[in-house]
C-alpha cells in the first residue's frame, strides 16, 4: 500500500503546543506529513509557545503579523497556502488542526477536490467543521483518555505489587483482618 501524503497545517493561534506530539502520531496513521506549517503571529505568548515544537518536530513557521486588532490574518495565510498546496498535486490529503469554524469552507473546498482531511482540535469546535471533515479528532479527550489509562495502569501496578519478603504488610490487608475478627 503506498503511503499517503498529507499536509498538515497548523492554526497556533487557536491550539496549544502542547498536542504537537499527538498530531503527528495520529497523521501517521493515514501517512506521511509532508508539509508541517504552523500559522500565526509569533509575538502572542500563546504562539511563542510554539518555538521549542518547530526545532523538535522541523514545522516550518509561518509568521503572519496581525495588522487589525481581532482579525486573524493567519487564517487566510493558511488558507491561501492550503490552495496552493492542493493545486501543486503533490498531496493525498490534509490534516487542519484548529477548532476555528472559519476553516468549514476551506475543508468543504478540499473535499470537492477528492482531498481526505482529517480535523483536529478541540471537544469544543464548531459542530460544522467538524461535520465538514471526513474525520476529526478530539486532541484534548485523546490527551484525557491517555492521562486515565496511564493513572489505571499505575494504580493497576502499584496494587499488584508483589509484597514477598517486605516486612510491612499493607494496610489493607491489617483492615481486612481487623474487620474479619
Amino acid at each position: 500500500m503506498d503511503d499517503k501524503k498529507i499536509a498538515v497545517l497548523i492554526d497556533a493561534e487557536n491550539v496549544s503546543g502542547k498536542y504537537i506530539k499527538l498530531i503527528l502520531d495520529e497523521v501517521s496513521n493515514y501517512g506521511s506529513a509532508t508539509y508541517k506549517r504552523l500559522y500565526g503571529d509569533f509575538q502572542t505568548p500563546s504562539v511563542r509557545a510554539w518555538m521549542k515544537n518547530l526545532r523538535d518536530y522541523a514545522i516550518t513557521p509561518v509568521f503572519q503579523y496581525n495588522y487589525t486588532q481581532g482579525k486573524n490574518a493567519s487564517d487566510s495565510a493558511l488558507i491561501i497556502d492550503a490552495m496552493d498546496i492542493l493545486y501543486q498535486d503533490k498531496t493525498d490529503g490534509f490534516c487542519i488542526v484548529t477548532s476555528d469554524s472559519d476553516f468549514t469552507r476551506l475543508v468543504n473546498r478540499l473535499r470537492e477536490e477528492g482531498m481526505f482531511v482529517i480535523g483536529m482540535g478541540k471537544s469544543d469546535a464548531s459542530k460544522t467543521f467538524i461535520a465538514a471533515c471526513n474525520e476529526y479528532k478530539f486532541l484534548d479527550k485523546i490527551v484525557d483518555e491517555e492521562e486515565k489509562e496511564n493513572t489505571k495502569n499505575k494504580n493497576h501496578k502499584e496494587n499488584a505489587h508483589d509484597h514477598k519478603g517486605d516486612s510491612v504488610t499493607p494496610i489493607g490487608e491489617i483492615k481486612s483482618a481487623i474487620n474479619e475478627l
